[in-house]
């Protein structure tokens, strides 16, 4: 029977712990195929520690029992200039919180781009950590006509090579064989130990797929030894501890290397032995900034000599390759005129899905939670509070939770094809200086145009960018977008105020405006937000265009089902909370007294009893009284006493208790509006009743006593406050986990102040011009 690594039992009796095996690689590479292959649907998905990188691992099964998978985010070199290049130099050494090194790193590298790929491989092997190479795309090597020898490419390097195709599965079940093979060498193993790994580096293997620990470290040239000299006697001598020269390289060649920041070395004593060692590369005529680059493929190049071979171009390390037809299509895709009408269609048709394919769904799911609530709070009908409870707060917080499910899942089916075929990379190049003026790059666009549907998916799709400004400042405006849950919003008071008096034609403009409102607004808050907000510098547009290739089905569904999983999970908890706080604020104190008033004026008003009142008043005055219960809430008495700071923008108390109301989702005003009018929580934004109910509407004192309450202008006062205002849990929640709570907060702060000064510039401006 097979037991698992972590039951093998050390010499002091003592459980080994699992295996722990990297998958590193540049982008595009086919890693995270390669991981789904390896891990299959029993992946965990979260952050790491202390950081909003998101760290996907799963397990393996080995013939010699169960390893962990990580599947480290795909870098370049070790280098860290963001987030998720600083998490893999961290995790590979051993610095997250609460995890281990891994005992093996498995290095993807794409088969048509040897040197550049061995380039990281290079660096891995300076961590010391077992290595093996999985050589991806082997048929679109052979599609492009090279031909490499894997088994001299294995004993160049020293470590074993496996050819696969991650896509079609080729080669899987040797990867997995090999890496069983290395584990013994790893240390902490239960069958391997340090010196097994030292004894495997001095003398690295030469048969083809012989076990080695990792490629052959660098050898430096005189002036880098002594460079890293300088640095390590610096730290030894200010912080007393030694680093691993992995690290010491990275402080040395690394422009701004977070490492220092570790270690908590003082910045006078690091920048005076960082400056010293630098002087001595650059009296070599080494500049400290490429030096690494050029000695590293300088080696590299002597490495593959021979290795891969062209047709047309015997001999060459790095052949030329000839015009691909993918290379054809970039012609035609990236040019400025037609591949921007491509772009635009492209993207309308994306847009254009989401928004009608997820309707009836959505609606579905509106039926089924209205129906829900339905039945089961007939189950309370004899404790009232504890129905509300259930039918409003618990059915009605979850459905606010699901009904966003149909939008994310079609938004990120369409994202995950637009990736695995290498589209998005062009999309991102079109747009690049589009939103370059502003600080923005060309992986934000697809995320605003997502917001139109919904903000929430819109944020997330942001982690597809890079540079952790521009993603920040792009998850920070995402809401600004005009998203499909303010279209009720419009079409009521456009219905109710527009459109008669201006007619259908305007009618129709004021909605199109409306969607413009926001976009029109977040290219300067944009600006702003970059200049004098977000702290950091801007990294520079690096893009690489992937090859074009057929997606797999089953990739594309697999991450939609984890993105719509990872959705419900992350927001669905805090949504569902605040849906449960605002029923509260809405529902209680309840006091008797209302009820009692009302059956007081309907007994005086029909000239019946107080008794018969009463029973009348239960059975035909429900909305009526709960309206009642409404202007007495918690809620109702808070939209009073806030309603001075919403009346320079023409809104009276009930109009303040639905925007307090609409938190948790824009679309609840509705509902909340036909609650305060006596009509019942059913009310649509296609209601005539309600459209009549707010047209009678008059201000009950002050100095607009006996005025209309809505006029044309105040339902465009209105409409732009909804426009610029994030009244949306679900989207505070999603940015709280994808940036932290502190900018969470402070969106949802910025846009109330934007889109109040919106509202009140919209009502004064308006009541001069009319």
């Amino acid at each position: 029977m097979t037991r698992a690594i972590a039951d093998i039992p050390k010499s002091h009796d003592e459980a080994v712990r699992v295996m722990q095996i990297a998958l590193i690689g540049n982008p595009n590479t086919g890693k995270t195929t390669l991981f789904n292959r390896l891990t299959g649907s029993r992946q965990r998905v979260g952050n790491y520690p202390g950081v909003t990188v998101e760290k996907k691992s799963g397990p393996l099964e080995l013939a010699c029992g169960q390893a962990e998978v990580i599947d480290l985010p795909g870098s370049y070199s070790l280098a860290a200039s963001s987030p998720d290049e600083r998490v893999v130099i961290d995790v590979l050494m051993g610095h997250v919180r609460g995890a281990v090194p891994p005992d093996v790193v498995v290095c993807v590298v794409d088969a048509t781009n040897l040197m550049r790929n061995l380039f990281l491989a290079s660096q891995v092997a300076d961590t010391e950590i077992p290595q093996v190479v999985a050589l991806n795309m082997m048929d679109a090597a052979k599609a492009q006509g090279l031909a490499i020898d894997v088994e001299k490419l294995s004993a160049q390097l020293g470590v074993p090579v496996v050819p696969i195709v991650a896509t079609k599965g080729r080669g899987i079940e040797e990867l997995k064989r090999v890496i069983e093979s290395v584990i013994p060498l790893a240390p902490g193993s239960a069958r391997g130990s340090r010196d097994d790994t030292r004894t495997l580096r001095n003398n690295p293997p030469t048969e083809p797929g012989a076990k080695g620990a990792g490629i052959a470290p660098m050898r430096w040239p005189e002036q880098v030894e002594r460079a890293l000299a300088i640095i390590d006697g610096a730290i030894k001598r200010d912080l007393s501890q030694s680093l691993p020269r992995v690290e010491l390289l990275r402080i040395l060649f690394d422009v701004d290397s977070a490492i220092p920041d570790r270690l908590r070395w003082g910045r006078a004593g690091r920048e005076r032995a960082i400056d010293e060692a630098r002087r001595i590369l650059s009296e070599a005529g080494l500049s400290p900034v490429s030096a690494e680059a050029i000695l590293r493929y300088a080696r590299l190049g002597e490495l593959l000599e021979g290795v891969s071979t062209h047709p047309a171009s015997q001999g060459s390390v790095e052949p030329r390759r000839a015009l691909t037809r993918g290379e054809s299509i970039d012609r035609l895709l990236t040019h400025r005129v037609w591949g921007l009408l491509v772009f635009v269609g492209l993207m309308w048709g994306v847009f254009q899905s989401i928004y009608t394919l997820a309707v009836p769904l959505m609606d579905g799911i509106n039926w089924l939670f209205a129906s829900l609530g339905g039945l089961v709070g007939g189950w309370f009908v004899s404790t009232p509070m504890l129905q509300s409870l259930v039918q409003d707060g618990v059915i009605g917080g979850m459905g606010s939770v699901v009904i966003f499910l149909p939008q994310i899942l079609i938004l990120f089916f369409f994202i995950a094809l637009l990736e695995d075929t290498g589209y998005m990379a062009r999309a991102a190049f079109l747009m690049d200086k589009m939103f370059s003026w502003c600080g923005l790059n060309g992986r934000s666009f697809v995320p605003l145009l997502s917001s139109y549907a919904c903000a929430i998916p819109g944020v997330m799709a942001a982690r597809t960018i890079e540079d952790r400004k521009a993603r920040l400042v792009t998850i920070l405006i995402a809401p600004l977008m005009s998203c499909s849950a303010r279209l009720p919003v419009y079409v009521l008071l456009i219905g109710a105020f527009i459109e008669p008096v201006y007619g259908a034609a305007w009618a129709g403009a004021a909605l199109v405006a409306m969607h413009f409102v926001g976009l029109v607004v977040a290219i300067p808050v944009a600006l702003v937000l970059n200049r004098f907000v977000v702290r950091g510098k801007r990294q520079p547009f690096v893009m690489e265009m992937p090859p074009y290739r057929t997606p797999m089905l089953r990739d594309v569904l697999w991450r939609m089902w984890q993105s719509g999983k990872k959705f419900l999970r992350r927001a669905g908890t805090i949504i569902f909370a605040m849906a449960i706080i605002i029923w509260a604020l809405a529902y209680f104190p309840r006091p008797a007294s209302v009820q009692d008033d009302l059956a007081q004026e309907v007994a005086v008003e029909r000239g019946i009893d107080i008794e018969s009142a009463g029973a009348l008043v239960e059975s035909d005055y429900g909305d009526e009284l709960a309206g009642r219960y409404m202007e007495q809430s918690y809620l109702g008495r808070a939209g009073k006493a806030v309603q001075p700071v919403f009346a320079p923008a023409g809104f009276d108390w009930k109009i303040t208790v639905g925007v307090l109301a609409s938190f948790p989702a824009r679309e609840v005003i509705v509902a909340t509006l036909g609650i305060v009018y006596n009509l019942g929580s059913e009310a649509d934004a296609e209601s005539q009743d309600l459209r009549a109910a707010m047209a009678q509407s008059r201000w009950a004192d002050g100095p607009r006593a006996g005025q209309a309450v809505y006029s044309p202008v105040v339902a465009f006062s209105i409409m732009i406050f909804f426009a610029l205002c994030m009244q949306c849990g679900s989207t505070v929640a999603v940015i709280a986990r994808e940036a932290g709570w502190w900018w969470a907060i402070f969106a949802f702060t910025y846009m109330t102040i934007l889109a109040w000064i919106g509202a009140v510039v919209a009502y004064q401006v308006g009541n001069l011009l009319n």
